[in-house]
């Protein structure tokens, strides 16, 4: 029998998720994949046309889970600095002093508009925050928030002035999510929704509920972390990451799809994400159906596709597809 400390913990997540459903629609997968990134502790990369609901998506996750969002419109001019912060030099009744002026960064969700728009130096500094969770300075190391995820945003119709993010890179994101148009019948609702919105609200509305506390995203992952992980799922996800590795054990077309594999970030981040995975399906061990369940998301950014597939129209999502169907769970 459940705790009710666990229960707690899940109503709240699920208070937060629906309440982010009801002013994202049609846009499920986004809503469902932050809360898996929230949970798993990890950053996420948001891939989608614009006006996709990106922005709205996670200024409507910080609103209502009383944490502090910054957002940074992602130029070729930015300087580092203007990500992590400075020194400034203050004149005091005392003399001259330099103090530390905190930047954008340092806020519990921080969304990093259009992240291929800005140079290496200014990626690189977002790099150490992203996985050390701490910003050095002048010498000196300033620590993040307890809560603290990074959520990137990219455009992949516009390539224009950007600068790729290299591979090392793309591998510190837990994961990648891919987001698409919403469908016919959806996209009425966000027209009214939109309407709705845009109307005078009466006077005496129902105020709005209180944000959920940050503490119960702490407690729901110490409760993860007892999700157990049989001797056979985990073989099934290192199973999945060598057949990125070493896949003409497969034959092909699969041997001549893949150029480089996942890394064990790739391992640990299906671990991860299968764990959370479950804990939202209301189960205490990881099944194979909770490692498919991510396995896009988690290893579509960590594949290195050959010539060859690109040359026929492949894709990575076609290629783990592959890898599913190869790859057995027993």
């Amino acid at each position: 029998m459940e705790s009710s400390k666990h229960s707690t913990a899940r109503d709240a997540l699920f208070d937060l998720k629906a309440r982010i459903g009801k002013a994202v629609l049609g846009q499920d997968h986004l809503v469902e994949s932050m809360l898996i990134g929230l949970l798993a502790n990890g950053n996420l990369l948001i891939e989608s046309l614009p006006g996709l609901a990106k922005t709205r998506a996670v200024k409507t996750l910080a609103k209502n889970l009383a944490a502090d969002l910054s957002r940074v419109q992602f130029t070729p001019d930015l300087l580092p600095s203007d990500v992590t912060g400075a020194e400034i030099y203050f004149q005091t009744d005392k003399g001259g002093q330099f103090q530390f002026q905190k930047g954008p960064i340092f806020a519990n969700l921080v969304l990093a508009d259009e992240i291929n728009r800005a140079p290496a130096k200014v990626q690189s500094a977002l790099l150490e925050a992203m996985e050390e969770r701490q910003v050095t300075v002048a010498g000196k190391t300033y620590k993040m928030p307890d809560l603290f995820m990074v959520l990137a945003t990219e455009n992949p119709i516009e390539q224009e002035g950007t600068y790729p993010l290299p591979e090392a890179q793309l591998d510190r994101f837990l994961m990648h999510v891919v987001i698409t148009y919403p469908d016919e019948a959806t996209e009425g609702d966000i027209i009214k929704l939109n309407r709705e919105e845009n109307a005078q609200k009466p006077k005496g509305h129902a105020a709005e509920p209180p944000a959920v506390p940050q503490q119960a995203v702490f407690d729901a992952r110490g409760e993860i972390d007892g999700v157990f992980v049989s001797d056979l799922a985990q073989k099934y996800i290192v199973d999945i990451i060598y057949a990125t590795r070493f896949p003409g054990r497969y034959g092909e077309p699969l041997g001549k799809w893949i150029q480089v594999g996942a890394s064990p970030r790739g391992s640990l981040a299906l671990d991860r994400c299968a764990r959370v995975r479950a804990w939202l399906d209301g189960q205490e061990f990881v099944t194979p159906d909770h490692v498919r369940a991510v396995m896009h998301d988690c290893l579509r950014h960590r594949l290195i596709l050959s010539y060859e597939a690109v040359s026929q129209g492949i894709n990575a999502d076609q290629v783990i597809d592959k890898i599913t169907e190869l790859v057995s769970a027993a």
